[in-house]
């Protein structure tokens, strides 16, 4: 199974939590920014116990991409408790009261594969944001969970990719939901995750960060001119790379998906 490859993967060379050197923390670099921005990743984090859990239920007929599914998980939780122990290394709290708010499950997409291309899309929006903002980010701790986190997001969007294009090969009428999957996120006029769109509105989470809160610090902060074009262009290469077509543009992505639909 792909998925033991992948375990095996993150068995040997995958780094811990343990060397996360909170005490080493240089409390004179800590911008009020970086608490934000950690914050918000905490929160962002915090939706995998709901995404696992959707992913079980959805994926019940299919063992290999469940077993991926509980991995993956263990290295989103991992992140969580990351950013939260950097929070903690400079006296910042996260409230529990908001990260329990994120335990409710995700409705599946309109087809299986419409969830995996989903979590494609979000595992290379951040991959891309923590990267840009270890870049940024001067104190050097919350530079290293920066970018380890950013590592381990390019996997997952590898293997993301991975079970899409196998799915696809068994599934073809599966393709039209992830093209209209594509469409929808990429016609965004600015960075948008998934946990944005399904948890929007939870009134537990009152005045915490959201993972919203860091993305619009990003684009405000750290972000480069064109900045959300190069992200939407990379994701749609991706996609195009995965199903062969021309995906290019977002009128490319149309054209598609109509034809997929005729």
């Amino acid at each position: 199974m792909h998925s033991y490859d992948v375990f095996r993967h993150y068995e040997r060379l995958h780094w811990k939590l343990a060397d996360l050197d909170v005490d080493s923390i240089d409390r004179d670099l800590v911008k009020p920014e970086y608490v934000t921005l950690a914050k918000s990743a905490t929160m962002g984090e915090s939706n995998v116990i709901a995404a696992v859990h959707g992913f079980l239920n959805e994926f019940v007929d299919d063992y290999d991409f469940s077993t991926f599914a509980v991995v993956w998980g263990y290295q989103e939780v991992q992140h969580h408790y990351a950013f939260r122990s950097w929070l903690a290394g400079v006296g910042e709290a996260v409230d529990d009261r908001a990260v329990d708010s994120m335990r409710e499950p995700y409705a599946p997409g309109t087809t299986p594969s419409a969830t995996l291309a989903t979590n494609i899309i979000s595992e290379l929006t951040v991959n891309h944001v923590y990267r840009a903002v270890a870049a940024w980010v001067e104190e050097p701790v919350l530079k290293s969970l920066l970018l380890n986190a950013s590592r381990d997001e390019a996997g997952h969007a590898r293997e993301f990719i991975h079970y899409t294009t196998k799915r696809l090969e068994k599934r073809p009428e599966e393709l039209p939901s992830v093209l209209e999957t594509l469409y929808v996120y990429s016609s965004e006029a600015k960075i948008k995750h998934p946990v944005s769109t399904f948890k929007a509105g939870i009134s537990d989470l009152g005045d915490h960060e959201t993972i919203d809160t860091g993305f619009d610090l990003f684009l405000e902060k750290v972000a480069a001119d064109g900045e959300l074009d190069v992200l939407q262009d990379k994701i749609r290469r991706t996609f195009g790379g995965m199903t062969g077509l021309d995906l290019g543009s977002n009128g490319k992505v149309r054209r598609a998906l109509a034809e997929a639909l005729a």
